[in-house]
């Protein structure tokens, strides 16, 4: 697949089939994300790689930090919203939970670590799509609190930027349309003084 191709047809999938995933397609999207451009070699990310009985630790992290965070958590409307959020490691058979994990170098700079994080996991995600994967990249704050970091033992520096749900799919893409780059473009070929 021409990575042209991988772009403009790559879409997020939802629906995975429960199936495991081959190690090798996993360790494939992971060497790919390694190879994400970072300034100054960096390399700022951590990765973590739960499948099968291993989500189930991080879903008793979500429900801990859900706790805490929904509005009366021992309502019936709260215990389904923090049973919602604590299901959601078993979307998929595989995750990868996707860290920032700054360099120390004195040249590191945070915006570009996490952008490097980012550049990273859009490999993952070309790669899943070129090997006939479906994937998703959810974020968002609940994944980066205080439970969840204390369960994968992240440093004070370290944060979660996201993770990949990722599997066989189990539906259909969506077509998706974008708002053309002219739209959103400016270009610059000549001095204005």
């Amino acid at each position: 697949m021409e990575v042209t191709d991988a772009i403009f047809t790559r879409r997020s999938v939802g629906k995975v089939k429960d199936s495991p995933v081959d190690k090798e397609k996993i360790e494939t999207m992971l060497e790919a994300a390694t190879w994400a451009p970072n300034h100054h070699l960096t390399e700022p990310w951590k990765f973590f790689v739960l499948s099968g009985d291993g989500r189930i630790p991080l879903s008793r992290a979500l429900k801990d930090a859900a706790y805490h965070r929904v509005p009366e958590p021992d309502s019936d409307s709260g215990q389904q919203r923090i049973e919602r959020i604590a299901g959601k490691p078993f979307n998929a058979p595989t995750v990868i939970v996707v860290s920032l994990s700054p360099s120390d170098s004195e040249k590191a700079v945070y915006i570009e670590d996490v952008c490097a994080v980012a550049a990273a996991t859009q490999n993952m995600l070309l790669t899943a799509h070129g090997l006939g994967l479906g994937a998703m990249w959810r974020s968002g704050t609940i994944y980066d609190t205080k439970a969840v970091r204390d369960y994968f033992r992240l440093r004070e520096d370290e944060e979660i930027l996201g993770l990949i749900f990722v599997g066989e799919p189990d539906m259909s893409k969506e077509n998706v349309t974008r708002t053309p780059f002219n739209e959103k473009t400016t270009w610059v070929d000549s001095d204005d003084q």
